[in-house]
């Protein structure tokens, strides 16, 4: 992909320069003033992406030298470039229709910085598209707003007792994560707290449930048949809240049995434990995987690993499927919240003086 800069007096100009040279299927990648080194090329600068390599005409080709010089200037600026590339394959994504909410420099400074945070391409647009300079500080989150679902409980709603199943690909985090809850809403709200691992799968892995249940001082029953689901919860009548393990299941492992088991107790709460680590890809494999189980909510772990957020949102959006614990860390049990509006915005997108900053917004 080939990405240039373009300078004229108004964007609309300098689009018609980048598409007369680079072709019409030339797409807008970014636009912005001159900076004060680059205005006598012209007042605006726009920068365009194109996948075809039109014939040089005999100027052009007097003229290649110097693009050379160009082009490896752009290459040092390495984290420019990466920005320019994810933006324009976005916009390829996305299609045509970006070009005209992208020609704003404040609308496409906030299409940059969401797929920066590796945003989903559409869902970007749908943010974006409804944005009108002067973007005003707060505009953007209170758009993004519209899309975040939180569910930040245990259990189902109107039921008496909680009962709540975490289930996710291996290594995603489930055990630390119910071991943390069992703390902060068991023990800690003085609830009689149950324990049950189906995970007979990994070695020592019911074990190491059983030693955290026996420091904490509470039960915990390893349940080698799925099909006595409701037999135990119903010997566990006396518990406040029953919260089940469940082993890290590959795409070839994955257990029906237990799946059906969980979807026909409707007082199971299943959280689909994922980490914010993983790529955006990987999310939506494992989800698909897991679809078996009909999570009702998501669970995501491993913050502290990532820098980027924006896969966290699209997987909800996209499952259509509410967001209940951010997990970071290790710590027991102090490494989990619930999930907030506010907090995944934050995550997203900065608020106050910063979203000024980041995105070019202007005061009322």
């Amino acid at each position: 992909m080939k990405l240039k800069s373009f300078f004229a007096d108004s964007i609309e100009e300098a689009i018609g320069l980048a598409k007369r040279e680079m072709g019409t299927e030339a797409m807008l990648v970014h636009s912005k003033r001159s900076s004060a080194e680059s205005q006598n090329l012209g007042a605006y600068e726009v920068v365009c992406a194109s996948d075809t390599e039109p014939a040089l005409t005999s100027a052009e080709s007097r003229e290649a030298p110097r693009a050379a010089a160009l082009d490896t200037l752009v290459r040092e600026v390495s984290d420019v470039k990466q920005q320019m590339e994810r933006l324009a394959r976005s916009l390829a994504r996305c299609g045509q229709g970006m070009a005209p909410v992208a020609s704003e420099p404040e609308v496409a400074a906030a299409f940059t910085a969401l797929n920066e945070a590796e945003l989903d391409a559409g869902l970007t647009y749908e943010i974006v598209s409804t944005l009108v300079p002067p973007v005003l500080p707060g505009a953007l989150r209170d758009r993004a707003a519209r899309f975040v679902r939180v569910k930040a409980e245990l259990g189902r709603s109107g039921s008496q007792r909680k009962v709540a199943a975490f289930v996710g690909p291996p290594g995603a985090g489930k055990t630390s994560a119910l071991v943390k809850l069992a703390v902060q809403y068991g023990i800690s709200a003085r609830k009689r707290v149950q324990l049950l691992t189906f995970d007979t799968y990994r070695i020592a892995a019911a074990e190491e449930l059983q030693a955290y249940a026996a420091i904490l001082g509470i039960g915990c029953q390893v349940v080698d048949n799925c099909a006595r689901l409701e037999q135990i919860l119903a010997e566990q009548a006396q518990a406040d809240l029953i919260l089940i393990d469940t082993p890290g299941l590959s795409r070839n492992e994955m257990d029906e049995d237990l799946a059906r088991a969980f979807t026909q107790t409707k007082t199971v709460d299943t959280h689909l434990v994922l980490p914010a680590s993983m790529r955006s890809r990987d999310l939506l494999r494992a989800a698909e995987q897991y679809s078996v189980f009909k999570p009702d909510k998501l669970l995501f772990t491993k913050l502290d690993e990532t820098e980027t957020f924006g896969p966290l949102m699209s997987q909800s959006v996209r499952m259509n499927v509410p967001v209940s614990f951010l997990a970071s860390g290790q710590g027991i049990p102090e490494d989990i919240a619930p999930a907030t509006e506010d907090a995944l915005l934050s995550l997203l997108i900065p608020s106050g003086p910063a979203e000024s900053e980041k995105f070019g917004t202007v005061a009322a």
